[in-house]
């Protein structure tokens, strides 16, 4: 039974070594998003997303991506460290990190290993130092949703811009395609004895 649950944990002390954590993710990006954009790395055996309990919503802004081996897994952590890493486009550069054992909520239980857990009663000395945690905790939660609902505004500014930018380009382009193909450039080139080409 013991050596059952210490090749147990040692696969998944494996399992860990080939995950990459990846963060900055937009709401958009699907399971078969990341596959397409990491499938360059290597294979992808399996995407979980991280819920995300402190934000506005409760959308994936992390997923743990594991990899066929622990050599793709440190490629991806490579190159998107040095350069920006963009999955369904921009604004928002993903970021990516080794996993760790504790990103896994459902992970097997180390052999020997054990939690103490116990309930605090008002007149115990550490009493007063939960009730800080839990207050520190309570405030880090509404700190973290004042800034994501920020970022989400930047984003939505940002898009809104790229956009605007997008449509006055094409408009550009059609205007260029219409002076080609109703012959205003071969009547200006003509004029000015200039050899127009499409």
């Amino acid at each position: 039974m013991e050596q059952s649950a210490e090749a147990e944990y040692a696969a998944f002390e494996e399992k860990v070594k080939r995950t990459v954590y990846l963060d900055n993710l937009k709401p958009q990006v699907t399971d078969a998003v990341i596959r397409n954009a990491l499938d360059q790395f290597g294979k992808v055996v399996n995407v979980h997303f991280v819920p995300n309990f402190t934000g506005l919503k409760n959308i994936p802004s992390a997923a743990l991506v594991e990899m066929e081996d622990a050599k793709q897994a440190s490629q991806i952590i490579a190159v998107i460290s040095n350069s920006p890493f963009m999955i369904c486009g921009m604004p928002r550069p993903v970021r990516a990190t080794a996993a760790e054992i504790e990103m896994f909520h459902e992970r097997p239980r180390k052999p020997g290993g054990k939690i103490p857990c116990r309930w605090l009663d008002e007149k115990d000395p550490d009493f007063e130092v939960a009730q800080k945690m839990k207050k520190i905790v309570l405030k880090h939660a509404s700190e973290a949703s004042f800034l994501h609902q920020k970022q989400l505004l930047e984003e939505e500014k940002i898009h809104k811009r790229q956009a605007e930018t997008l449509k006055a380009n094409y408009k550009k382009y059609e205007q260029l395609q219409r002076v080609l193909s109703d012959g205003t450039a071969q009547k200006l080139g003509s004029c000015y004895d200039m050899n127009m080409r499409n």
